[in-house]
């Protein structure tokens, strides 16, 4: 009948129309409150990783030794690093030039025959310099907890450089801090183009995550043996 709202619309406006904010001084100070207790809540995961990351963010130039540095991957283009890794990459190698790190551990997604982020970033690694036996691969790193997790319990790693993106470092330091590994990180500069944004905005969501792991530490999901890899490359 004309005039008669749709049957989803209108019970969408009759739902509005019943819900009413509290009228009593009492009943509006609980409704706040709990806004800021949400409030609090959402943002807390993200507060403990830069509260326990943010301070041990350092350049390349300033970056304190350790043995390995660890450069967690970032996608592939057509078969070879993407831009943002290879700038990770890039500043693995410069620490590697410098005596910073002897060995680098290099930790990506090989889920699958066709898409092999460990090798391509190795390939990188020794077209710049770096020589191959130098060079460890994690062909299990599926994610930042993974490769933290994998780095400390299979390869051993106990002290390490970090190597990623700025919009990143702080959650991989958060994380590998909480795997075990006494870690600074190198958070490399980007432009703030869409791959940029998208991965601050990643961050945000990615923090809660982050933060269960840290308390829950769950196995990554694949564990496998022990490696030697690590061990024979600063020999």
């Amino acid at each position: 009948m004309r005039g008669q709202e749709p049957g989803l619309i209108g019970r969408i406006r009759s739902g509005a129309r019943r819900v009413r904010l509290p009228r009593t001084r009492r009943g509006q100070r609980l409704a706040y409150q709990a806004v800021v207790a949400l409030t609090v809540l959402a943002l807390a995961p993200a507060t403990w990783m830069n509260a326990t990351g943010g301070p041990r963010v350092r350049t390349v130039a300033d970056a304190p030794a350790a043995p390995v540095a660890v450069v967690f991957g970032a996608g592939l283009w057509n078969g070879e690093p993407s831009p943002y890794l290879a700038h990770r990459l890039d500043a693995a190698a410069a620490l590697y030039d410098r005596g910073t790190v002897r060995a680098i551990l290099v930790t990506g997604d090989n889920s699958t025959h066709d898409y092999d982020e460990p090798d391509a970033m190795r390939g990188y690694l020794v077209r710049h310099g770096v020589p191959a036996r130098k060079i460890v691969g994690d062909y299990a790193g599926f994610d930042t907890w993974d490769s933290c997790s994998r780095a400390h319990r299979i390869f051993g790693v106990k002290r390490a450089v970090l190597v990623s993106q700025g919009f990143h470092i702080r959650r991989a330091l958060a994380l590998c801090q909480a795997a075990g590994i006494d870690a600074y990180g190198v958070g490399v500069a980007a432009t703030h183009d869409v791959t940029w944004a998208y991965g601050g905005v990643r961050e945000i969501f990615a923090a809660g995550k982050a933060a269960a792991d840290a308390v829950l530490r769950p196995d990554p999901h694949f564990l496998g043996p022990r490696e030697k890899g690590v061990a024979e490359a600063l020999r």
